[in-house]
């Protein structure tokens, strides 16, 4: 027993030279790492095969998890699309609801990311035992940060007033969250379960049960809110269940799938061991992940003060749906990239990792550039996918300019490097600095439109 404790503390990097193979191959990330060290290739064409290897790794990984992601937004976005078919209050509501209180989708993301720092490590080494266990850790400790925000939804009206909304938006508002609070808990366990697939490189099963989950949450909130005629909460209530929906066919497939037989042996008291270290780990990872997401919400509590703030919030919701789905592809391509550095430090293979590193910079790069070209050529029209109301669109068309200017994805690449080598900290510091900027920016383009 004392050496499994040992064991738990025991540096990833430092004990993966004496740890026993299980069939675990990295033959392409092997190749990777002699081709980088071939000194006797010529320049272009090492950094050309090369290129060519981390690509392959690279996309495998993210096509899947760019699906994911993008599915799990379409779910949030679906649910703000039939409260806004309801009524421009409903948008609002549904749209302050969802982006000022719903804090726990970035907090749990965040925190979960440590999930697939240490698993992708602990994976590179050969140290399959170790996945379940920081799977069950991170679950206790993503449901214990539940509660704390279970109170601030309880309490979504009064905050809101507080902060200064009408009081018609903030009690619709108020109702949608209430239908949330059983979406924290499932997201306690949903990325957490997420990553730790993702460390082993399954990310197809994953991407096949959110397209399925999506399909009934469209059934379900359809029901709840036009044949039920449940209104805001009966959105807000769907959007939970249908998350639990991708929880527990996850968890299934953990439990059938041969592929995590070595990875998951069941349930461990070692998980309420070292809690306090990952509390401190995941803390981190969520402070970097948050003030990445928060600076936007903070706009969404900004255009709830103006003078016409169902047409600001109406606005504003539209322009964060856009810049979100766009922001689920760089999400995507961090966790393939997290996954790859991590599970080549874990190898001991650091020229690979840093090329990774490299490699997935220039593609976000280039595909911010083809994002951002597709969403201006439509800004005059993207709005009415969304609402009927002229007004609404124009302004739209005048906000995108503004979104796409601070959506700054090339950063995903520095980061995944960051959360693979677990310098959070560090990441921190720079997401503070891109808040400032942000608000700076903001308050000299976007809002000045409605003032």
């Amino acid at each position: 027993m004392d050496s499994q404790d040992d064991q738990l503390h025991t540096p990833i990097l430092e004990s993966m030279q004496c740890s026993s193979s299980t069939g675990n191959t990295f033959e392409s990330s092997s190749e990777l790492e002699k081709v980088m060290s071939d000194l006797q290739l010529p320049w272009l064409r090492r950094l050309l095969k090369a290129t060519w290897i981390e690509l392959k790794l690279l996309f495998r990984l993210a096509a899947p998890a760019i699906l994911v992601y993008l599915i799990n937004n379409a779910m949030s976005l679906s649910t703000r699309v039939f409260a806004g078919h309801l009524g421009n209050l409903e948008l609002a509501a549904a749209t302050l609801g969802k982006s000022s209180i719903q804090l726990a989708y970035g907090l749990m993301l965040g925190m979960g990311s440590a999930v697939e720092t240490l698993c992708g490590q602990a994976y590179g080494a050969d140290r399959y035992e170790m996945l379940g266990v920081y799977l069950q850790r991170a679950t206790v400790v993503l449901t214990a940060t539940g509660f704390p925000l279970t109170v601030i939804y309880v309490f979504a009206k009064p905050i809101l007033l507080l902060l200064g909304e009408s009081s018609a938006v903030a009690s619709a508002a108020a109702v949608f969250v209430y239908g949330l609070i059983p979406q924290i808990f499932a997201l306690a366990v949903n990325f957490p379960i997420q990553k730790f697939l993702q460390a082993q490189r399954i990310v197809a099963p994953s991407a096949i049960i959110s397209a399925a989950t999506l399909a009934v949450h469209l059934l379900l909130s359809w029901v709840a809110v036009y044949k039920l005629g449940m209104g805001l909460i009966g959105a807000s209530l769907v959007l939970s269940l249908s998350w639990w929906i991708m929880v527990g066919a996850q968890f299934v497939y953990i439990l059938m799938s041969d592929r995590c037989k070595y990875t998951w042996t069941g349930f461990s008291l070692q998980a309420f061991s070292g809690l306090w270290e990952f509390l401190k780990l995941s803390a981190a990872s969520a402070v970097m992940l948050c003030l990445e997401t928060w600076y936007f919400q903070i706009l969404v509590l900004i255009a709830g003060l103006l003078k016409n703030p169902e047409l600001a919030l109406d606005s504003l919701s539209i322009c964060m749906a856009i810049a979100g789905l766009l922001f689920m592809v760089s999400v995507g391509f961090n966790a393939a990239a997290s996954v790859r550095v991590s599970n080549e430090l874990g190898a001991g293979n650091p020229k690979s990792a840093a090329f990774s590193v490299v490699l997935v910079n220039l593609v976000s790069f280039i595909i911010a550039v083809i994002e951002a070209i597709v969403v201006l050529s439509l800004r005059h029209v993207i709005s009415y996918a969304f609402t009927g109301g002229a007004t609404v669109a124009k302004e739209v068309s005048d906000l995108d300019l503004s979104i796409l200017d601070h959506h700054s994805y090339p950063q995903w690449g520095p980061t995944s490097i960051v959360w693979g080598g677990c310098w959070v900290w560090m990441a921190s510091v720079c997401r503070i600095h891109q808040c400032w900027m942000l608000l700076r920016g903001w308050n000299s383009s976007g809002l000045c439109s409605w003032l």
